[in-house]
């Protein structure tokens, strides 16, 4: 039997997308496809319709969707697919559609259980930019890159406050990420920082763009530990160098992966040596933690600086008690009481850990994620889905049951 999308690809049938109002609070500004980027898309499959819902937090005004030729409307019923970035509100679903945002319930996050239960009830199919991936379960589409350059910025920021070194302004008054350059090259960094960035995904790629941008000297691992530097050096590491099998033996990447149980931390030689901490690295669920509250109260625990952009809470980076926000973004750390103490204050680690990085850079994060969606998601509604983008995408299906793919969440929307 053919799928809806192989009807509409054998008939020919027109496809009404839908950008949607962002309704979460805090207020987020960015969008999944610019004016231009809808232009492009039209452009490309003529049997795309694209409206717009009116929004008066968009980062794109309405009247900049109206001057690209689009409707502007208050009521986006008609529409096939909804395209969102964050959570939509329970009361906001509109049955029996197909939706996109970020839900936040992959993981069984309590938060959103209610949320993924109404999507069920109102018989939508949900499809997480998260599970956007491809056959090997790697992520075709996502905000890190941006997360990634907002984070390291912050983190200079943060040192530049709190040594009163230098000032630069909060990202969100910034116009885009040229902006952001601009006032990077405005400020000098002392010779004895010593940064270790931690992963190897588009997160990490976003924070080394911003080193590299600021002239911080790349070292490798081996003379990052061993010798001494007459300048702000940085040394990127991953998963095979702040982790070690227990037996010693050589740690292979794969292995680790499958099962971390085998693996202990060996971060503690780069906290020795480093006054920053750039956390960009993903953390999988098992998986030693880089260091511990132990191991942040050891008199060799040298790093002051944590910029922690991964953001997990009471995780694998122990400073990381809470997560801060766009208004208040740092706070302090005192590893002997283990405890929140005010930003700047005395032997205290000072956290940055702003969990939703991206919504500060909101025009060129919404263009990059609109490149990466119109790329990657959009042909799956023209070619009948034949790489299994939109297949292995969807949570749930239109007649309110999970799809084979994501069953585990059974217990989750079950109330178990």
């Amino acid at each position: 039997m053919l799928t809806y999308i192989q009807l509409q690809k054998v008939f020919q049938m027109p496809i009404t997308f839908a950008i949607i109002k962002e309704r979460k609070n805090p207020p987020d500004r960015r969008v999944v496809f610019s004016p231009e980027k809808c232009q492009e898309v039209i452009q490309a499959y003529p049997d795309a319709r694209i409206i717009v819902e009116a929004s008066d937090v968009r980062i794109f005004p309405d009247e900049a969707y109206r001057e690209a030729g689009f409707e502007v409307l208050e009521d986006i019923s008609e529409a096939d697919v909804l395209l969102g970035v964050k959570e939509v509100p329970m009361e906001a679903l509109i049955p029996q559609k197909k939706y996109f945002f970020f839900s936040h319930t992959i993981k069984k996050q309590p938060y959103n259980q209610k949320l993924l239960q109404a999507v069920l009830e109102k018989r939508i199919e949900l499809y997480d930019h998260e599970t956007i991936v491809r056959d090997d379960h790697s992520r075709l589409i996502g905000f890190g890159y941006y997360a990634g350059l907002v984070g390291a910025y912050n983190g200079f920021r943060m040192l530049g406050i709190r040594d009163g070194l230098f000032d630069l302004p909060k990202v969100e008054t910034l116009a885009d990420l040229e902006a952001m350059k601009t006032q990077l090259e405005r400020i000098t960094l002392p010779n004895d920082l010593r940064i270790i960035l931690s992963g190897t995904g588009k997160v990490t790629h976003g924070a080394k763009f911003i080193l590299d941008h600021v002239k911080i000297r790349e070292v490798t691992d081996a003379d990052y530990l061993t010798k001494d530097f007459d300048e702000a050096v940085y040394c990127l590491i991953d998963v095979t160098e702040y982790n070690k099998r227990k037996d010693g033996k050589p740690l292979d990447k794969h292995a680790f992966y499958a099962d971390p149980s085998d693996y202990e931390s060996d971060f503690m030689k780069y906290a020795r040596v480093s006054t920053m901490f750039i956390a960009g690295h993903f953390y999988g669920n098992g998986a030693p933690y880089l260091f511990t509250r132990d191991d942040a109260k050891s008199s060799e625990f040298n790093i002051n600086l944590i910029a922690d952009i991964s953001c997990d809470i009471d995780g694998p980076v122990a400073s990381t008690i809470r997560s801060s926000t766009i208004a208040n973004p740092f706070y302090g750390y005192d590893p002997k009481t283990e405890e929140e103490v005010p930003f700047g204050a005395p032997n205290s680690i000072a956290v940055m850990a702003v969990d939703n990085l991206p919504c500060e850079l909101p025009k060129d994060a919404s263009e990059g994620f609109g490149e990466m969606f119109a790329e990657n998601v959009i042909p799956a509604f023209f070619d009948g889905d034949k790489d299994g983008i939109l297949k292995r995408a969807k949570i749930t299906r239109p007649d309110g049951t999970l799809t084979k793919r994501f069953l585990y969440l059974q217990d989750y929307v079950s109330g178990k």
